[in-house]
Formats: structure tokens, C-alpha cells, sequence
């Protein structure tokens, strides 16, 4: 089984290349929708309010009031990912077992940090999306809630996009249409399923 680590900073369209990625029959692990999905458990509740109590009510995670706090103060940040990664990771790792028990030849892992946390070291190839500041900056002001502040502390925290290009194996380009971007998609799909070549080969 080969596994894919898919990456790219914010709002260059990861989540259109997972999707893609999943209508060709490849598993995707979401590490965002893992994130959600806690911070509407119990569990996730708990997490947070050890940390950040405002930010729990209802018996849920509020996460404008996380993003409040932690642009007010930006060492909460780490904190909270300290415990969330953990979690996500344990969820990870069940994903994967279940994949390799299925006989999946390629299964695919969306992890918006993969570089900053180090998850690079846990797959085979590394797919990077990326577009231009411009593109880039234009889609993600688009999203509710997002502001220019808070754009700003993301892309702090994300490794610069020409380091994450320099570190990949493979890089989707996505400055143009939907279908552009599909067919680079499908290009990497078909070299990564080519059978690997050996010494005995030659």
C-alpha cells in the first residue's frame, strides 16, 4: 500500500484534489473533517475547555471564540494542537489499518501541516497543491468569517509555499479551471499506480 501525504497551504484547493482523489476510488483521511467531528463530541468539549472554557457551550466547541483566543494570545495555539494532534493521529493510524486489511494500493492522508507536524516522515509520496499569492489570498478572503488578520496567523503558521514545492514529490498547479486541475490529478493518480521499477528491470 503506498500512501499519499496531500498538502498545500490554505485555499489553494486541496479539498478539490481530495475530492478527485476519492472519485478515483483512492481513500482520503480528512484531518480537517477529523477536527470537526471531535470538536462536536464530548470528548472534544472536554479537550477545550481544560484549555480555552469559553469556548465550550452548549456542550459544544465554538471555534470563533478558539480563533478570538488565540489570536489575543497565540501560545494557546500549540497547546491545543498538542492534544487535538494526538487524537487525530490515533484516528489516523485506525484509518490505515483498515485500508491495508482492505488490500488499497493507494490511500491518500489530507493533512493541511503535514511538513509542520512532521506526518511527511509517515508516507511514501508527497502531493503538494499550490496557486499564486494572488489566487491564493482571493479565494481565502472569500470563506465566512475569514479576515485578513486571521489569513495573516495561518499562513505564519504554514511553511512558505516554495519550501513545501521544493519538498514534494509531486506538485499540482491549480490556477486555472476545474478540469485543468483534474487532469493533473489523474497524471499523478496514473504514475503513482505504474509498477516500480527494479535493478532486474534494466
Amino acid at each position: 500500500m503506498k500512501i499519499i501525504g496531500l498538502t498545500g497551504s490554505i485555499a489553494t484547493g486541496k479539498s478539490e484534489v481530495a475530492k478527485i482523489l476519492r472519485s478515483a476510488d483512492i481513500p482520503v483521511f480528512d484531518s480537517d473533517a477529523e477536527v470537526h467531528e471531535l470538536y462536536a463530541s464530548k470528548q472534544g468539549v472536554e479537550l477545550v475547555r481544560s484549555l480555552i472554557p469559553e469556548a465550550t457551550v452548549n456542550n459544544r466547541v465554538d471555534r470563533k471564540t478558539i480563533t478570538k483566543y488565540v489570536l489575543k494570545d497565540p501560545n494557546l495555539l500549540p497547546l491545543l494542537e498538542q492534544q487535538v494532534h494526538a487524537e487525530i493521529r490515533k484516528r489516523r493510524e485506525a484509518f490505515l489499518a483498515k485500508a491495508k486489511m482492505q488490500a488499497r494500493p493507494l490511500v491518500a492522508l489530507d493533512i493541511p501541516l503535514l511538513f509542520e507536524v512532521g506526518a511527511d516522515k509517515d508516507v511514501d509520496v508527497v502531493l503538494v497543491v499550490s496557486s499564486t499569492p494572488e489566487i491564493q489570498s482571493a479565494r481565502a478572503l472569500q470563506r465566512p468569517a475569514m479576515t485578513a488578520e486571521k489569513l495573516k496567523m495561518i499562513l505564519d503558521r504554514q511553511l512558505p509555499d516554495l519550501e513545501k514545492r521544493t519538498r514534494a514529490d509531486f506538485v499540482i498547479e491549480n490556477n486555472g479551471s476545474l478540469d485543468e486541475l483534474q487532469k493533473a490529478v489523474l497524471a499523478v493518480i496514473a504514475e503513482l499506480k505504474k509498477p516500480r521499477r527494479t535493478g532486474l528491470d534494466s
